[in-house]
């Protein structure tokens, strides 16, 4: 099973860091932006425009809980089956949150942080989630994906069975081949009618 984080499990950290700051156009994430290079290059001008620390993000961070019912799910799913998480946040961002949900496997991409401030990013691989389904599948895996927005739907496409889950009608409207569910307990029943 390969799931989104952001949107998936967790709430989505840079509208948290958005509404924190006061700096709306951090509200921008991959459900708006299909491309992620534009979005991260529009991301970091804005926190050098504003002098936004990693630290300041960090402590954004630190206030975060899963969404309700996430933890149980994810236990529930990882009892199953094999989790791994495909995200497009990054190690520094993610890894609080992990201890929250039980440090489930979670591969991500890498900030640049230089004297506290964010300056880069380098990503794991290009298209890293479809990526990393192809690679499941050249070990000969069977794999289901979950995901929320544009950057998960090439992830859903190349697994054996695709959903979204919390995706916006938008997302939904433009990729009608993937069942959408909003709760934990359809997407699970979805999952478990896979596995059987």
């Amino acid at each position: 099973m390969t799931l989104d984080l952001e949107g998936v499990l967790v709430p989505e950290i840079w509208i948290a860091v958005a509404e924190r700051t006061g700096i709306e156009a951090l509200r921008r994430t991959t459900r708006d932006e299909p491309d992620y290079d534009v979005l991260m290059r529009g991301r970091l001008q804005l926190l050098s425009e504003h002098g936004l620390t990693m630290s300041t993000i960090a402590d954004v961070i630190s206030t975060l809980s899963p969404l309700e019912g996430a933890r149980e799910f994810l236990d529930t799913l990882r009892s199953m089956t094999q989790v791994l998480l495909l995200s497009d946040t990054f190690e520094q961002f993610g890894q609080p949150l992990m201890r929250q949900l039980g440090f489930p496997t979670l591969i991500c991409h890498r900030l640049v942080v230089e004297n506290d401030q964010i300056v880069d990013y380098k990503l794991r691989l290009p298209d890293q989630k479809r990526e990393a389904v192809r690679a499941l599948h050249g070990l000969n895996y069977r794999v289901i994906a979950a995901g929320d927005s544009f950057n998960d739907t090439a992830m859903l496409a190349e697994a054996d069975a695709g959903f979204l889950f919390h995706a916006p009608d938008s997302i939904k409207t433009m990729f009608p081949q993937f069942t959408a569910v909003d709760e934990y307990d359809e997407l699970l029943a979805l999952i478990v009618a896979q596995l059987t």
